[in-house]
């Protein structure tokens, strides 16, 4: 996944390297200025005192001395001023210049904090959509395989809009709630859990004796005046007797494994093409790993996770119907008893297809994020 949100200390992230946001004597501050310098020692400092400093908007690079990383690159964010001072172009220009340097020095994962967020000012939202739009320009451009972590310490400094959050939360409870609400009337139903039916049988209204003088030689379920197939499967008595004598001759392993529909990979590759993509724009919209992707390609029968599945119905714009036959390819499916697949749904139905702006939301939410 070539950006990712993480949740942790940045001192502590392992990685090629870490991003500081330093101020212009590159000697050392507060925040996270303060906190790298503390973990990396004396040696950061000495080395850092014969760069002469560094403007705002560009960056230099040090070696990570006791940090678990091998560089530590160091950048000037803009003090907030109201925005009319040039802050946005001099934010992005930060991204930029630690990406080229750590490109430079072959750097294959780089982790950022939320630059100029903290005592510098800039206002968090504005912050995050240029650090996500320039780390995801910069990736995009190039043909390269570097990973991005963008380090937040706390849910409490990472958080999507009011309005987004609201809306998701109430799209939420209007699901979930009712789904748990759902779940909670179809156990009133049996008397224990030894007498909760299996998957295929269990129904409202269906209790487990019930089932049990309901059977007959047929395999038609019985209850009373109506029956398992009516009440479920809206058959008619006619359908039924239909159903029940209807013959189905032994096949063979081998026959079924033959007649397989369309697999995950073949389906994906057909909608690819279908869409007017390339490989990679599919791939890198979806924020998947070159080498993922390739691995899916040329494997037939490849499994992929949820969140892959996921994260290519969203690059390629798929509606629900599309992102819900593309899982069942790969075995899975969207369930409201599943927050994270709600809120999926939520983006989806509101015809939102950025990886990035559904990972944010995923990510306030503590759920886990597209592509992982």
């Amino acid at each position: 996944m070539p950006f990712q949100i993480i949740r942790n200390d940045i001192t502590k992230v392992r990685c090629d390297a870490i991003v500081n946001a330093a101020n212009s004597s590159l000697l050392g501050g507060g925040g996270v200025d303060g906190a790298i310098h503390r973990a990396a020692g004396k040696g950061l400092r000495e080395e850092c005192s014969r760069l002469h400093g560094c403007r705002t908007g560009e960056a230099k690079i040090t070696g990570g001395y006791r940090l678990p990383c091998r560089y530590v690159i160091h950048t000037v964010g803009p003090v907030w001023k109201g925005g009319a001072y040039h802050e946005a172009e001099l934010l992005a220009s930060c991204y930029r210049h630690s990406l080229q340097l750590a490109e430079e020095y072959g750097c294959s994962t780089v982790a950022f904090p939320l630059i100029a967020a903290g005592t510098y000012g800039y206002p968090r939202q504005e912050a995050l959509q240029i650090a996500r739009d320039t780390i995801q320009s910069f990736l995009t451009e190039r043909d390269s395989d570097m990973t991005v972590f963008l380090v937040v310490f706390d849910k409490t400094s990472f958080l999507i809009s009011e309005k987004l959050y609201s809306d998701i939360r109430s799209f939420i409870d209007d699901h979930y709630v009712l789904e748990m609400y759902k779940d909670a009337q179809r156990y009133d139903y049996v008397h224990s859990e030894s007498e909760i039916l299996s998957d295929d049988l269990s129904a409202p209204g269906l209790r487990k004796g019930e089932a049990d003088k309901a059977s007959s030689p047929t395999g038609v379920h019985h209850t009373g005046s109506d029956t398992f197939f009516t009440r479920f499967f809206g058959l008619d008595a006619d359908d039924e007797s239909e159903l029940s004598c209807a013959k189905i001759g032994p096949v063979s392993l081998e026959e079924m494994l033959d007649n397989m529909g369309e697999s995950f990979s073949e389906m994906l590759l057909r909608k690819i093409d279908e869409k007017g993509m390339t490989d990679t724009e599919c791939y890198k919209k979806a924020n998947i790993d070159r080498k993922l992707f390739s691995k899916i390609r040329n494997d037939r029968q490849y499994n992929p996770s949820k969140t892959t599945v996921i994260a290519f119905a969203i690059a390629l714009e798929l509606s629900l119907a599309e992102t819900k036959e593309l899982l069942e390819k790969a075995g899975f499916a969207l369930s409201h008893s599943s927050k994270s697949d709600i809120i999926i749904e939520y983006f989806i139905t509101n015809n939102i297809y950025d990886v990035m702006t559904i990972n944010e939301a995923l990510f306030s939410f503590d759920q886990k994020l597209l592509g992982e």
